[in-house]
């Protein structure tokens, strides 16, 4: 067990024929206990800082625990919202490759009415147009007829018999 400062103090020692100048031992160990008693004190006062530096260590470390776990758990997020992300781009491009295939297809399909319902106006017309001309032709041929002449001596011949009746 270590010698208190107390210890040092009370400690008496035998005398013996010639032993030491007491003064001189007391003064000596008057220095030792003011060494020890500071000794001592530094002692405490260091084993203090420790658990000071000690708790601040601990403090710190669950801290940097804290942090990792923090910084484990935002990459664990960034991956998750970049994953997230990306499959929701596949998602939003694919959508888009399907609505532009619909919209391609549709006009196609629109083209391919329109084309045909030209052609079918384009054989409307050149039917029109073959009826339009025949019916001219045959106007003209009726023109051409010695009909018109017949009708028009009747005419006269009616004229003439109306004119003479009166």
């Amino acid at each position: 067990m270590p010698l208190s400062p107390l210890d040092i103090h009370n400690k008496e020692f035998t005398r013996g024929f010639r032993g030491y100048d007491e003064d001189e031992v007391n003064e000596f160990l008057d220095q030792i206990i003011k060494d020890y008693e500071l000794i001592i004190r530094e002692k405490k006062e260091l084993f203090d800082r420790v658990n000071e530096l000690e708790d601040k260590l601990t403090h710190f470390s669950n801290i940097e625990t804290t942090l990792n776990k923090s910084i484990l758990v935002a990459q664990e997020t960034a991956e998750e919202v970049k994953r997230s992300a990306s499959k929701e781009a596949k998602l939003i491009v694919k959508e888009s490759e399907k609505n532009a295939d619909r919209i391609i297809n549709d006009a196609l399909a629109k083209s391919r009415k329109v084309s045909y319902e030209i052609e079918e106006l384009k054989k409307q017309s050149s039917v029109y147009r073959t009826r339009f001309k025949m019916l001219l032709e045959a106007q003209l041929e009726m023109l051409h007829t010695d009909d018109w002449d017949e009708l028009a001596d009747d005419a006269e011949d009616r004229e003439q018999l109306s004119y003479e009746s009166r």
